[in-house]
């Protein structure tokens, strides 16, 4: 096992993970996946679900990242513990009884440098020592399901940390979709399944897809930045009705599926995390940049067919 690159066999999902009866049904559905321990970020999404009083929120693994203080940690728990929270990989190494060896739980694709590895797997044993000081924390975290099948409009929704095959897995990263064969197989995939989308995070790359079968929705981080110059994240929305500040979307049989801005408290989250990781320390040398804007990636690029924006380029720079 080589830790930050390999996947645990556990990780795997079951060949019926989304087979069976939808959990719920809903008229609007939030997932948010890449928290991050960003509470400046889960005030935003309170303040953006109390709009909806009607709306489901799912929270799609990675909740936490950046709490290292035990005090945030718990704090981000209270905030996720009202909704469902599905299990990514920094939770489910955080949940284990004994090391499995996996380091971050990342499964990190080669592309990754060697030095970003060890970085994260660092952040893992940070957050380890936080958790282990937490009573009843690690089992908390372990409980918690890896995948979910919901419905949104009486459409069926399936959620996932990695991708439909495992829990990190990295091929609905946004370089793995642009390949043909790979869109062919994830539209079999939900012809097969009777899935209408595919909602996931964990590759931190917004990624938006419509095939003929099913769309696909990554929305990278909901805890970052994911555009130049933003300073925001991004969460996915599924409804049966638009949202009028979707940044881009998508409408097939009467959905709407969109990315929506989370414009949090950006100089109170960078003090959190300077607070918690100083300079030189693993979280600052792999994140701070990207925290404070520092990206070469455009909306347009995660739009790989079939998706659309919503927002002008220069609306978009006023959401920062």
């Amino acid at each position: 096992m080589r830790a930050g690159r390999d996947c645990p066999l556990d990780y795997r999902l079951a060949r019926d993970a989304f087979s069976g009866s939808a959990l719920f049904d809903c008229e609007t559905l939030y997932v948010v996946g890449g928290l991050y321990g960003n509470r400046q970020a889960l005030a935003a999404l309170e303040k953006r679900v109390a709009a909806e009083p009607t709306a489901r929120v799912v929270f799609n693994g990675d909740a936490h990242w950046f709490d290292r203080d035990p005090a945030l940690f718990q704090q981000i728990e209270q905030g996720v513990s009202p909704h469902l929270a599905l299990r990514g990989n920094v939770e489910t190494e955080l949940g284990r009884v004994e090391n499995s060896g996996a380091g971050c739980g990342c499964a990190y694709p080669m592309s990754v440098d060697d030095d970003v590895v060890e970085r994260s797997n660092a952040i893992q044993l940070e957050l380890n020592r936080t958790v282990q000081g937490l009573p009843a924390m690690a089992e908390r975290l372990a409980a918690r399901p890896s995948t979910e099948l919901v419905s949104v409009g009486g459409q069926r929704i399936a959620i996932s940390h990695g991708d439909e095959q495992s829990l990190a897995g990295w091929d609905c990263s946004r370089e793995a979709m642009t390949e043909p064969t790979r869109q062919q197989q994830l539209n079999a995939w939900l012809q097969t399944q009777n899935i209408r989308v595919l909602a996931t995070s964990h590759s931190c790359a917004a990624v938006a897809l419509n095939l003929s079968h099913g769309a696909l929705i990554n929305n990278g981080a909901a805890g970052m930045p994911n555009f130049a110059g933003g300073r925001y994240g991004l969460i996915s929305r599924i409804a049966t009705t638009p949202h009028p500040a979707a940044l881009y979307r998508c409408q097939r049989n009467g959905l709407f599926i969109e990315a929506l801005p989370l414009n949090y408290d950006h100089p109170a989250f960078l003090a959190d995390f300077d607070r918690q990781w100083p300079t030189h320390s693993p979280a600052a040398k792999s994140y701070r940049s990207r925290i404070l804007g520092h990206l070469t990636d455009r909306p347009e690029a995660a739009l790989l067919a079939g998706f659309t924006l919503c927002q002008s380029l220069c609306a978009l720079e006023t959401l920062n």
